[in-house]
Parts: structure tokens; C-alpha cells; sequence
């Protein structure tokens, strides 16, 4: 069966500015990674709008009125000092929540085997009335939310290898014991939360490394802890935010994991998924501010998704 591969050009002309690390440059080098030969069996697909009730399973409807309304005709609208609009800011948001939530859609369905994202913004640290981070929908909460009321799912997790803690995501999940969140992460780094001993309802498991932790800590977490934690819920779906800035080269923090590490971590949570969810998975891009390292990764985590579905045919 295929990989689903969705992205759409208007997330490269969501623009935060001169110089901003979540540049359109980050989208670009990922689909010209992903144009290669060794990608041509992706099934490629254009991301649709999120609705106004996607949206809102996640997110206060006064809040996501409020957020379309500010996004400005011409030039820069600066909600924090990282989170900036830009004209077509409000539509490429739209489009990276609707486009996870349809490639649920096409796991669940059984059109494809796995799915991958290349979409932005990102969405891990925006909360439920909060755009932060460079974030301002929580695609990852969005599509989870939608798997259970739109296919009757029961369990929903989230793995987040992202460099940054999830906050928004973990905010989203913490109350409600049918969704799980994981997360490795620099710590101390942005936001500051993702400390080991926030559990939400028991369904929160936070794995903090030091800076300069590299690729045995960062296994671990996954060996030791996360992967563990995760068969123990036993997921109906698994989602992946997916992150590249953990990387040696990222420039934002100093974790230092290289390549390999994040395709031996996507095999593992392939591997899980074909235990619980029938192979249904999804991933979606959060960080990753070096192009050549974000390129390599990406290709190396769809590599790993693509010979997935391969194996079940």
C-alpha cells in the first residue's frame, strides 16, 4: 500500500519575515528532498481547509475568529515576538490543519498504509486559545480529535520528537485519558515545560534530555521509556509530530542527534503501529531550521514510511 504525501503551495507563502527560522525555505527544501527518484511512489495529494468544526474540536471558537480576523491584507501582523502573520498566514493554517486531518481520513479508509505531512505552520505549541511558537493551530490535537468523532477510534496517541516540548499539545491531552502524549525534548529549552513529572491523567509521558545529550540518550528515551509507555496504551492510531531540530546541525538548540537515529525511531514507531493500529499512521513536520539537515531527515523518515507500506503489499 502507498504512503499519502500532502503538502500545498500557499503553506510556503505563510511568510513570518526576514530572517525568521521558520522560513518557506524549510517547506521548500522538503519537497525538493522528496521530489527525488527514490520518492516517486509517494501518492501525493493537495492538503485541504480545515472547517470551522475541525478547528474548534481543539480550539475555542472565539479564538480561531479572533486569529482569521487578525491576519493582516498587507504586510506583518506580529501576535508574539516568534509568531507572526503574514497575508496568506490564515489560509496556509487551515490548509496544515485540514491536511493531517484528511490524511487520517485516507489511513482510516485504508487508500493508503501511512501518511506524512509537509505542511506549515507547525502546530505543537499553540494551545487551546494561545498561537505561540510559530504555531497557530495545533494540527496534531486537531487530527486526533477528529479521528475519534469522525471514525469511532477509542485510543489516539501522539509521539513528538520535536526538539521543542509539545506544550500545546500536552495542554490539549492532559484531562482526557483517551488521548496520549509523548514527548523527548531539550530541557531546559522553549517553553520551559515537558518536566518528567507532569502525567496529565496518567497519559502524559515527558522524557527531558540534556543539551548535548546526542543519539544513546536519545534512544533510550524511546527504549526505556516512551515506546513502552506507548504499547501499554495500546493506541487505535498514532500520530507523530515530527520534528527535525533535534539534529547536530539545527541551530536553535544543541541536542546533537543525528540522522539515523530519527529513521531508527520511525521504523520503531512503524513497527508499533503494525502491532496496534493495523499500520495506521501519520506524521506531520513541526521544527527543523537547518535546510540541509531538515532535507536529509525528511527523506530519511519518509524512506522509512514508504518501505512500511511496502511490506504490506
Amino acid at each position: 500500500m502507498a504512503t499519502a504525501y500532502y503538502t500545498h503551495p500557499v503553506c510556503i507563502e505563510h511568510d513570518p519575515g526576514f530572517r525568521h527560522p521558520e522560513s518557506p525555505s524549510r517547506l521548500t527544501a522538503v519537497d525538493d528532498a522528496l521530489a527525488e527518484p527514490a520518492f516517486a511512489a509517494l501518492d501525493r495529494r493537495a492538503a485541504p481547509f480545515a472547517s470551522f468544526a475541525q478547528l474548534a474540536l481543539m480550539h475555542d471558537e472565539r479564538y480561531i475568529k479572533a486569529l482569521i480576523n487578525t491576519v493582516p491584507s498587507s504586510g506583518h501582523v506580529a501576535i508574539d515576538g516568534d509568531t507572526i502573520l503574514s497575508p496568506k498566514s490564515g489560509e496556509a493554517a487551515m490548509r496544515a490543519a485540514g491536511g493531517v486531518c484528511a490524511a487520517v481520513d485516507d489511513v482510516m479508509a485504508g487508500r493508503v498504509h501511512n501518511a506524512c505531512c509537509a505542511l506549515r505552520p507547525p502546530g505543537h505549541h499553540a494551545e487551546r486559545s494561545l498561537a505561540m511558537g510559530f504555531c497557530l493551530f495545533n494540527n496534531i490535537a486537531i487530527a486526533a480529535r477528529h479521528a475519534q468523532k469522525q471514525h469511532g477510534l477509542g485510543k489516539v496517541a501522539v509521539v513528538d520528537f520535536d526538539v521543542h516540548h509539545g506544550n500545546g499539545t500536552q495542554h490539549m491531552f492532559e484531562p482526557d485519558p483517551t488521548l496520549f502524549y509523548a514527548s523527548s525534548h531539550q530541557y531546559p529549552a522553549y517553553p520551559g515545560t515537558g518536566d518528567a513529572s507532569e502525567r496529565g491523567c496518567g497519559n502524559i509521558v515527558n522524557v527531558p534530555l540534556r543539551p548535548g545529550s546526542g543519539s544513546m540518550p536519545f534512544r533510550a528515551a524511546y527504549s526505556d521509556i516512551i515506546l513502552p509507555e506507548l504499547r501499554a496504551f495500546a493506541p487505535d492510531l498514532l500520530l507523530i509530530s515530527a520534528g527535525f531540530d533535534a539534529h547536530v546541525r539545527d541551530p536553535l538548540c544543541q541536542l546533537n542527534v543525528e540522522t539515523a537515529d530519527f529513521a531508527w525511531l520511525t521504523g520503531e514507531l512503524c513497527a508499533l503501529a503494525d502491532e496496534f493500529c493495523a499500520g495506521r499512521l501519520v506524521s506531520t513536520l513541526e521544527g527543523g531550521y537547518d535546510l540541509e539537515a531538515l532535507a536529509d531527515c525528511a527523506q530519511a523518515h519518509v524512506g522509512v514510511l514508504l518501505q512500511a507500506g511496502q511490506t504490506t503489499q
